[in-house]
């Protein structure tokens, strides 16, 4: 032995050293290439999406490749697909023969996995290259099972244009999924990329048609499908226009770009629920323009989940009126939807009861006049109607009563991070809108409260002490809702507290003849405001602060 290796040295060395470079050869991440952010609604439909940042419609990786594309695929690129080692001689054979008779490449004889590592590579069509991309393919069936492969190729195959991979093929050219087309579809997606120029809708039908058409007869003949399903396929016509990406959620979109990067997210959206909310904003912005309003937002929140059941982060307005800025999660004025909270915390400290009188009469503290909206007063007044009815005074003399650093602490518990200054840079004005949040703050604490309400009532009276760690828009991202701590002593409020203060803002205990309405009031940033009328309707029309 020691002397076969002596004798043999050089050649053993050579044969070490290229076994050595076929190992390595293969770069770990094949396709190193930017990729679309793509999000969809909580039952799989294509919300919105960003392009990549080489101006390419590439989705990210499919995770399967439906059977329909995957037999066209095979019939019409690599029939011997499943039995080959990454590469088959006799078409390698043929097309150099054919290639050599011709003077020019006029087939390649490329099988699947060649062309995954060419579309890698982004190499000229040469001898030398097509024998490099030889030898990395059969590194790459070593590494990857068929079907990722195929993934691969479907992933990263081009279809015309700017449009990259079987995904974002299938939504442009027939505004479905990959797994929702038909025969004839399936056909056209597979022969594209070996012609993507035949796709421009308008010009080049006939050709398109008839190599669809070639592979369709291919399949019958094959087996594949049977005479009806060829029939009905070649009666249906090739693509003559583009399906635009849907534009759902764009504000989302760019808030899951920021926050999970390029990738495909299923998110807890309701798309039906989404096209409403979406309607609603436009309609609103529309009358609320008129009078110099031009920026709405609106969420949805499902209490049951505790996540995102629509997301609108600003109306649709123009570019000259901020229309790309997210005012879900920009800090707005509070206006008036501190109060509930303040009511809640004096309740659970036992310092007010729902029927308490408290004094609506005109006060002056430290030299400041507070005054209601509609600046007339009503002496004493039930706590809880003073909440319904949103009046100013009795809530700077309960938070005066209270302690504006107690509110403070208590506004951190219910996670306003916007709320930051130290509770002496507010003082009493915090009560009135002193102080910022942003819509998706305010409706995570209102959520907060529903759902603490709602586990009293549903676990033998515990309470979650994770509840303000729930709130989420992407599925399977809840992981703080669903690790409950269950306990049965309160963390923000007693649930007796929550109850009364809800019972308070439906109204319930307003005077005969007063009449209470509610309405969207996008100046203080929230999804519902309660206002008071006496007669005077049009001092609360929508978008007037109170």
């Amino acid at each position: 032995m020691k002397k076969f290796l002596f004798k043999n040295k050089i050649k053993l060395s050579i044969a070490f050293i290229l076994l050595v470079w076929y190992t390595l050869c293969l770069p770990k991440q094949l396709f190193d290439v930017p990729y679309s952010t793509v999000i969809e609604s909580s039952d799989g439909r294509l919300l919105d999406a960003h392009i990549a940042s080489d101006d390419q419609w590439r989705f990210p990786a499919v995770d399967s490749v439906p059977y329909k594309y995957k037999k066209c695929l095979l019939q019409y690129e690599d029939a011997h697909f499943y039995a080959h080692p990454g590469f088959n001689p006799v078409s390698i054979v043929k097309a150099f023969k054919e290639n050599m008779n011709a003077g020019k490449v006029v087939r390649g004889g490329s099988t699947i996995t060649q062309q995954v590592i060419r579309l890698a590579r982004q190499k000229d069509r040469k001898y030398y290259e097509k024998f490099i991309e030889l030898i990395w393919a059969t590194r790459l069936e070593l590494r990857l099972s068929k079907e990722e492969i195929l993934e691969l190729y479907a992933s990263h195959a081009p279809y015309g244009g700017n449009v990259i991979g079987l995904d974002m093929a299938s939504w442009r050219y027939f505004g479905r999924k990959p797994h929702e087309l038909s025969w004839a579809e399936s056909a056209t997606l597979a022969v594209l990329p070996n012609a993507p120029g035949l796709i421009y809708p308008g010009k080049r039908e006939s050709q398109l048609r008839e190599k669809r058409d070639a592979l369709l007869l291919k399949l019958k003949q094959e087996n594949i499908i049977d005479d009806m399903d060829y029939e009905l396929a070649v009666s249906e016509s090739v693509p003559t226009r583009d399906f635009r990406v849907p534009q759902l959620a764009p504000h989302l979109l760019n808030r899951a770009n920021k926050q999970y990067g390029t990738q495909k997210i299923r998110t807890t959206i309701d798309y039906q629920m989404q096209e409403t909310v979406n309607r609603i904003v436009q309609n609103h912005h529309h009358i609320l323009k008129q009078n110099g309003i031009n920026n709405l937002a609106m969420l949805v929140l499902d209490i049951e989940n505790q996540s995102v059941s629509a997301y609108v982060g600003n109306a649709p307005t123009t570019r000259e009126h901020q229309k790309d800025v997210d005012i879900i999660t920009a800090p707005r004025s509070t206006g008036s939807v501190l109060k509930p909270f303040l009511y809640a915390t004096m309740l659970d400290n036992g310092e007010l009861l729902p029927h308490s009188l408290v004094k609506d009469i005109p006060t002056v503290i430290n030299g400041y006049n507070t005054q209601n909206f509609d600046k007339n007063y009503s002496g004493a007044v039930p706590a809880s109607q003073a909440l319904s009815r949103s009046l100013n005074v009795p809530a700077v003399r309960m938070l005066r009563d209270h302690g504006v650093t107690r509110f403070y602490d208590k506004l951190q518990d219910l996670g306003q991070s916007h709320i930051n200054r130290g509770a002496g840079t507010y003082g009493l004005s915090l009560i009135i809108g002193g102080g910022e949040s942003s819509l998706w703050d305010m409706s995570h604490a209102y959520l907060s409260m529903a759902t603490i309400l709602k586990d009293y009532t549903q676990t033998s009276s515990e309470y979650n002490h994770n509840v303000m760690d729930g709130l989420h828009y992407v599925i399977n991202d809840g992981d703080a809702f669903a690790k409950a701590d269950l306990k049965t002593t309160p963390h923000i409020y007693g649930a007796g507290s929550i109850y009364h203060t809800f019972e308070a803002m439906k109204n319930v205990n307003r005077p005969e003849g007063e009449e209470i309405w509610h309405f969207f009031n996008p100046n203080h940033n929230m999804a519902w405001k309660t206002g008071t009328s006496y007669g005077n309707r049009d001092a609360y029309r929508p978008g007037v602060s109170i």
